[in-house]
């Protein structure tokens, strides 16, 4: 009989006679320990905080944007990272197609395609309880025509489970946004330095540093926020210009790259976080919190030296065969043997 049944059964037993020494350690409904059940090492992670939020929606990041209390926004790539995102108490979780870096391995976003991202977005989805999670439409989803985008759209928030998606570009991409808004999705727009496009900018360039170029940042900005996005990215633009929009915008803006005059800040949480070797190159815009790195190689150093001395696993570490069976057992082998 397997463990799930068997304490299907004793549960149910509990409910109506008193405790039988079978059923002694299957823990009360409702309590902590009920909550710790014990699980495969694979099981979903950890238990809910101990302080539970409210689902953020559209009207909470609207309430902080009009009280003027900063959005808190940072990437997620799969369930731990959405689950310790989600504890810390993120406002907003995006599955951001920089995880075509930072998770599979990729030269550069352009190679993530829309099926990965619904699997990443899925995945994500599961572990965030609280927080406003985002997908990313990556290149290739969305350019062709807005019919395209919508489509798109759709599957991210259908299959992916997330509450938005973001798109890159400005004034020329308006329709696109329009077209997925109209059908009751919400869009976060992405303006400024727009990574996809970077072939056609020349690479990861500072954008808005002259008269001319704040000036297309504003009008793509406004445009975004016409067509009916409720927030909108502004990345890798001076901190001055970037203050000016947020200023002259009626949504929230969330910086990156782009100053502390925005109304909120995102971080690519590898980066943030120190998830990587020593040497690897950071955008001047990144602060790194954690060394995430020099934890893991730590832990997992000292894991190779027990198991290579045979520290590990302890006795602690195992689990006991009562005295009668194992003498039992020992006798059946060496009579095989015999």
């Amino acid at each position: 009989m397997s463990r799930a049944l068997t304490t299907s059964r004793c549960l149910q037993k509990s409910l109506s006679a008193p405790k039988s020494p079978s059923c002694a350690a299957v823990p009360r409904l409702g309590s902590r320990s009920h909550l710790q059940t014990r699980h495969s090492s694979h099981s979903p992670l950890g238990i809910p905080p101990a302080a539970q939020r409210k689902k953020v929606t559209i009207n909470t990041l609207r309430a902080l944007h009009q009280k003027d209390e900063p959005i808190t926004m940072i990437t997620a790539h799969d369930f731990p990272s959405a689950h310790v995102a989600d504890h810390a108490g993120m406002d907003m979780i995006l599955v951001g197609d920089s995880l075509a870096m930072v998770a599979l391995g990729m030269e550069d976003t352009s190679e993530v395609v829309l099926e990965e991202m619904i699997l990443h977005c899925r995945s994500v989805s599961r572990a965030t309880k609280a927080a406003f999670t985002i997908g990313d439409l990556p290149m290739g989803s969305y350019e062709i025509a807005p019919e395209q985008a919508l489509e798109s759209a759709i599957r991210v928030v259908k299959e992916g489970r997330v509450q938005a998606i973001k798109l890159e570009g400005g004034l020329d991409f308006a329709p696109t946004i329009k077209k997925i808004t109209s059908a009751g999705i919400p869009v976060l727009g992405h303006v400024g330095l727009t990574p996809q496009r970077q072939n056609a900018l020349g690479g990861f360039r500072v954008q808005g540093k002259t008269t001319t170029g704040a000036m297309k940042v504003l009008e793509d900005a406004l445009a975004v926020q016409e067509a009916g996005c409720f927030a909108v990215v502004l990345e890798a633009v001076p901190a001055e210009v970037a203050a000016l929009i947020t200023k002259k915008l009626k949504i929230p803006t969330i910086g990156i790259g782009a100053g502390n005059g925005c109304s909120g800040q995102v971080l690519v949480q590898v980066d943030m976080s120190g998830n990587f070797p020593p040497g690897r190159f950071l955008p001047k815009f990144v602060k790194q919190y954690g060394d995430v790195w020099a934890e893991s190689m730590k832990a997992i150093e000292a894991y190779k030296g027990e198991v290579k001395s045979r520290q590990y696993p302890a006795p602690a570490h195992t689990y006991p065969m009562p005295p009668g069976e194992l003498t039992e057992f020992e006798r059946i082998i060496e009579s095989k043997r015999a």
